[in-house]
């Protein structure tokens, strides 16, 4: 799904909302654009076509192994008889294993398919000993969840003790194969809602609306036990994708709703009650178990922004405003295991909610806003390169327009705050300021000593300083110096008579 940025906003065309298959279902990106249906269908050849070639290998070395030992061997009659039924039995017991394998993993047929299923819980009835995980203590949702699951069966009646047993034995399954592959578990799940529908609507003959109920409650009954072992699974990389998408939000905490062209006043007092509660729910999105209660919340998120951009456009929002505003409350409420979440919903949710309805709708336009800010960049919020560099490293931070009016409403704390936000921006600039004239200043101060220092070495070299011996010092007239010999005597006085 391509997402366009213009300067009047954010736009996805409708059209690529849908699966790129053409089937007029809802498609999803971590599809690659298929809806639930056709992803599987294609998943289910790539797969059959590797392990069709895994085995075409394994028997190729099977092959050559066992033609190599035959000749190496092949000494006696005795011997090669006890040979060949060794090998019989070899080729017996791997034939065996390549149809249980192939049935294992061979796709189940999407239109009059009744025993699927049926024959894969019979298998699974031959294990004799109950999984340890199935016995524990179970939590208060639970146990909440069971009686309000076998509440619901009672209504049922015959089908409603089918759809147990068919849940029981369908849970010892998926204990039974948690060495499998999240995708491969995945597909166990999608298996059992598509043939349990199937089953409702051919074989017990229940309208469509009641297969539909039914089918949310199996979810909710099954998946609240699963969900421990299912959700952000160790051997995936969703919690690495979560610290991604994470951090990816928080260096976007900058971001304004002008930058994405949000059609939403958060002044107006009931608008930002709505984006508060939005947010709320993106938020709560988390602490549910249930992919159908997950999706409720994206769905109640999805509505507040509706009602926020109607309030403040005084006419009903359009797909092209709703886009942009669910992107700016992603961004705002930085949800937590926002891709463990997603992955979850894709994974293990009754596929036929996310292929059409209000929920797949929302759901989608979710992971298009995930994509979106994923690859968010300097031209989507119309801005500078350079400006965008300097807002994602938090050298700086876009200034906040101080309103003309305030609405005489508004909160003073509220007030407050945006003049503070304003006060801390100006004090980053005028100290971004003092720091670039301090660096200069210690430059100028390097570049002058350098300067001094220098001059002061070309006077050294050009006059250089001759340092003479020191003289001797001057022997006294009157000392007994041998030097002085030669000097005439000092005068005597004399005493003339008078």
């Amino acid at each position: 799904m391509s997402l366009k940025s213009e300067r009047r906003g954010i736009h996805v065309d409708q059209s690529e909302l849908l699966c790129k298959k053409g089937c007029g279902y809802y498609g999803n990106p971590a599809w690659q654009g298929f809806c639930s249906k056709c992803w599987r269908e294609e998943y289910h050849k790539a797969r059959q076509k590797q392990i069709q070639e895994d085995w075409e290998l394994a028997e190729r070395l099977q092959r050559e192994e066992e033609e190599a030992y035959a000749s190496s061997h092949s000494t006696q009659g005795a011997q090669s008889l006890t040979f060949s039924k060794f090998e019989e039995k070899k080729t017996n017991e791997k034939t065996r294993k390549v149809i249980t394998v192939k049935k294992f993993f061979s796709a189940s047929s999407r239109t009059g398919t009744k025993k699927v299923l049926t024959g894969k819980l019979r298998e699974i009835q031959d294990v004799r000993t109950p999984s340890p995980s199935i016995n524990r203590q179970v939590s208060i949702e639970t146990d909440r969840a069971s009686k309000e699951f076998i509440e619901f069966l009672k209504t049922y009646q015959k089908p409603g003790q089918d759809i147990y047993k068919q849940c029981k034995i369908f849970l010892e399954a998926m204990h039974q194969k948690r060495e499998l592959s999240i995708e491969e578990q995945s597909e166990c799940a999608q298996d059992f809602y598509q043939n349990v529908a199937e089953k409702l609507q051919i074989r017990w003959k229940v309208s469509p609306e009641k297969v539909e109920k039914a089918m949310d409650h199996i979810e909710k009954y099954v998946m609240t036990r699963l969900y421990k072992y299912v959700f952000c699974p160790e051997t995936t990389e969703d919690e690495k994708k979560d610290l991604v998408v994470q951090k990816r939000i928080r260096a976007l905490h900058w971001v304004t709703p002008q930058m994405l062209c949000v059609p939403v006043n958060e002044e107006i007092p009931e608008v930002s009650e709505m984006v508060v509660k939005a947010i709320t729910g993106i938020i709560e999105m988390d602490s549910k178990r249930v992919p159908r209660d997950k999706l409720a919340c994206i769905t109640q998120c999805s509505k507040h922004i509706f009602n926020a951009i109607k309030i403040t456009k005084n006419e009903p929002a359009s797909a092209d405003d709703f886009l942009p505003t669910f992107i700016y409350i992603v961004l705002k409420g930085n949800p937590p295991r926002l891709q463990s979440n997603i992955q979850y919903i894709t994974r293990f949710c009754n596929p036929s909610r996310l292929m059409t309805g209000e929920d797949g709708y929302y759901f989608t336009n979710l992971c298009c806003a995930v994509a979106f800010i994923e690859k968010l960049d300097a031209q989507s919020l119309n801005l500078s390169q350079e400006d965008f560099d300097r807002y994602m490293s938090g050298q700086t931070s876009p200034r906040k327009q101080e309103p003309e009016n305030w609405s005489p409403d508004m909160c003073l704390g509220v007030k407050q705050m945006y003049k503070n936000l304003d006060l801390l921006s100006q004090l980053n600039e005028r100290q971004e300021r003092i720091v670039s004239e301090a660096k200069k200043l210690e430059k100028d101060l390097i570049d002058w000593t350098d300067g001094i220092a220098k001059e002061v070495q070309d006077i050294v070299e050009k006059y250089p300083l001759e340092i003479k011996p020191k003289n001797q010092p001057l022997a006294a007239i009157d000392s007994e110096n041998v030097e002085n010999d030669k000097l005439p005597p000092p005068l005597q006085p004399q005493v003339y008579a008078g």
